[in-house]
């Protein structure tokens, strides 16, 4: 039988569902969300930046850094998305498809490694209080954000440098709502088998990497929380560590629902919900979960509210 070899310069995304009923409520509900995860995030920043006690902290130069990598996430998938609800030409050529990825892939990849960074500073405040300003100086934060933002940029590169080289003839249609990369493969009509031992390995590394040490910095944390004699210490220590561990719990259970668990069907709803609540849920979500019940935060909004 003679396959056909036309090659596709065009993909189209299914989105989230077709059934027509649901495009408006759905296009309202994420457009509302979006909106939301913005004002959080970028609002977040610039209370940071605008504080003059935040911003030459440490743990606070890390949250403004992460706040812009989550706006990054969000804004890399939901805007075509939006598009997509009330489109009926869903339509995105290669060059959009690699391109969106890439700053997803970017921005996911340097929140974990922000994430790390963020234990490793809890690590040394609960563990090492008297080395903290030394260790955690303002030159070495930046540093870490640097690092962090590169491997980001290093790690889509490398993706989408593999990617070019993979063709499609088979089928142009994407069962998802983003080009993710593991729904591109199956529709390629070129060999993925090398891109797909790349994302394996960059996965396992990436994940297992940060993942363990930063379960190792908050076993050392909870030690030496748990040896502290006062009960007022003890609170105010696990105050400081438990909006990080929702958003790690939050984070890293997805990614590893998402991309380590045994696969199954590319168009599978429990993928997709999986995929939209670290794609879309988290972002929102992160910006209240550090903001909300931290007393600075909530101190230096007081403040600039009453300029």
């Amino acid at each position: 039988m003679k396959v056909n070899q036309t090659l596709a310069t065009e993909l189209v995304l299914t989105g989230l569902t077709e059934r027509p009923e649901l495009q408006v409520p759905l296009f309202l509900v994420f457009f509302v969300i979006y909106l939301v995860t913005m004002v959080g995030n970028l609002g977040l920043i610039a209370l940071i930046w605008k504080d003059p006690h935040l911003h030459t902290t440490p743990m606070y130069l890390f949250l403004s850094s992460l706040a812009f990598a989550d706006a990054c996430t969000s804004s890399s998938v939901t805007p075509k998305m939006l598009v997509n609800f009330l489109s009926t030409d869903r339509e995105m050529s290669l060059t959009e498809c690699f391109t969106q990825f890439y700053f997803f892939c970017s921005s996911a990849t340097t929140e974990c490694f922000l994430l790390l960074v963020m234990a490793y500073d809890r690590y040394v405040a609960i563990c090492n209080p008297l080395l903290y300003p030394v260790v955690m100086s303002n030159k070495l934060c930046a540093q870490f954000i640097v690092v962090t933002y590169f491997i980001g940029i290093l790690n889509s590169t490398i993706h989408v440098g593999l990617l070019v080289r993979l063709t499609f003839c088979r089928s142009n249609v994407i069962h998802y709502f983003y080009c993710e990369i593991v729904q591109l493969f199956t529709i390629s009509c070129t060999d993925p088998t090398l891109n797909m031992l790349v994302v394996f390995i960059c996965s396992i590394f990436i994940q297992s990497f940060t993942f363990a040490n930063i379960a190792v910095s908050y076993t050392r944390v909870l030690f030496t929380i748990l040896r502290k004699k006062s009960e007022k210490g003890r609170s105010k220590a696990f105050s400081t560590c438990s909006a990080h561990l929702l958003s790690v719990s939050l984070f890293y259970g997805n990614l590893f629902l998402i991309y380590i668990r045994p696969g199954s069907g590319p168009a599978e709803d429990k993928e997709k919900l999986y995929s939209l609540f670290y794609t879309i849920i988290i972002p929102l979500l992160n910006p209240f979960i550090y903001s909300l019940r931290n007393k600075e935060v909530l101190g230096a909004l007081r403040r600039l509210i009453k300029k």
